[in-house]
């Protein structure tokens, strides 16, 4: 208690929300790459991000939508270089996950914990997840720290490339 007779506030609403999420995932405090709650940030309006939602959820993951229109504030917080921007953000297990990042990437990130911020793809590739159409891109998961980037891994649309 404090000088008022009242208990102090630890959690705010979305801090609760993260919290039952993240003890609902791994009652037992283990993690694995399928059990991971993923917290996407996504503009409300935009339909391939749900797209991409529906791609994790389907391999599996857990997965948290914070709905915001300023995606740029978020992109700054969590470290992820201009060039790397794409339509959504999002935040796996102490990593950053931008753009459409297909879940075996994510689930290789998780599994491996290699020393980054995350992995993005950037722009917007025609056939990777949540971006399915009539064309399928051949594109680069980056995997990106501070100061350097690699290609992690290749996709042909939703597909490891050979």
């Amino acid at each position: 208690m404090d000088n008022s007779g009242k208990y102090p506030t630890v959690f705010n609403r979305r801090g609760v929300l993260r919290l039952t999420a993240a003890l609902l995932a791994f009652p037992n405090g283990t993690t694995s790459a399928a059990e991971s709650v993923v917290l996407v940030h996504k503009d409300p309006n935009c339909g391939c991000c749900s797209g991409w939602v529906r791609h994790l959820q389907a391999a599996g993951f857990a997965v948290t939508i914070e709905e915001t229109a300023d995606l740029h504030t978020v992109r700054k917080r969590l470290r992820v270089p201009a060039d790397l921007a794409a339509c959504h953000t999002a935040e796996a297990d102490g990593y950053v996950i931008e753009g459409h990042v297909p879940a075996a990437a994510v689930r290789r990130l998780l599994k491996e914990r290699p020393n980054a911020v995350g992995l993005a793809v950037p722009g917007m590739p025609s056939g990777s997840p949540g971006m399915e159409g009539r064309r399928v891109d051949s594109y680069d998961v980056v995997l990106f720290d501070a100061s350097s980037r690699r290609t992690y891994m290749r996709f042909i649309g939703g597909d490891i490339a050979g």
